[in-house]
């Protein structure tokens, strides 16, 4: 008796169970149902207004889209559905590129803008701007015929250049000015015994030999320089 009391006992608990189990699952369906009837009532008014809106906006176009074409787009988006996602991808990795370097770039312009604003605060812009104003005022004063001219004669410019811009030139100008800076700062004798003793010193003798030596060369030159006029 008591086995069988028992026994009824756990088929009592095991159906109570399963009804239990049968109504969650009823509720769970009941609830499922009423918020599909909710979205569907929510999203039928925005459906009939797209589709209206669709439908308004087709019969602009209406003329210029053919069915047969919609298809053929539709049927190419597919195909090219991989390729699509592909460059969405690509999208979101440009994105998150931009989001990283966005503020490096921020950094770098500050920089840029700093280094800008000791440029000028050196004076780089407005000697710029002068060098502009100075290239203007050479470029007027400059014919074709002179340009030309001047082409012509860039070789022997060329090469004046580059003898001046030798180490021993620039060496005896320095010394040079360096001597005559020292020499002009000294009480200078005018009277003819002074002046007689200066031309009997060996440098004043060379000096003068030497002077008179580019003089005849610069005579000489004139004489093979065609005379103008």
């Amino acid at each position: 008796m008591d086995a069988t009391l028992q026994e009824l006992n756990q088929k009592i608990d095991l159906l109570t169970s399963q009804v239990s189990y049968l109504s969650e699952q009823a509720q769970i369906n009941a609830r499922q149902r009423s918020e599909r009837a909710e979205l569907i009532r929510d999203v039928t008014p925005l459906a009939n207004q797209a589709f209206t809106l669709a439908i308004e906006q087709l019969e602009e176009v209406q003329e210029y889209i053919d069915l047969g074409d919609l298809m053929r787009l539709l049927k190419r988006l597919l195909r090219n559905g991989r390729n699509l996602e592909k460059m969405l991808d690509q999208l979101e990795s440009l994105t998150d590129l931009l989001e990283t370097v966005g503020p490096l770039a921020d950094d770098a312009f500050g920089k840029i803008v700093d280094l800008m604003a000791g440029l000028e605060a050196k004076g780089y812009f407005t000697f710029a701007r002068g060098g502009a104003n100075l290239i203007d005022h050479v470029v007027a004063s400059f014919s074709e015929d002179d340009l030309n001219r001047l082409g012509d004669s860039l070789p022997q410019i060329a090469s004046l250049v580059k003898q001046l811009s030798q180490p021993e030139v620039f060496e005896f100008a320095e010394d040079t000015l360096a001597d005559a800076r020292q020499e002009l700062a000294k009480p200078v004798n005018t009277s003819t015994l002074g002046l007689v003793r200066q031309f009997n010193h060996p440098d004043v003798r060379r000096g003068i030999a030497l002077t008179l030596r580019i003089l005849q060369v610069i005579g000489a030159q004139s004489n093979k320089t065609p005379q103008a006029g």
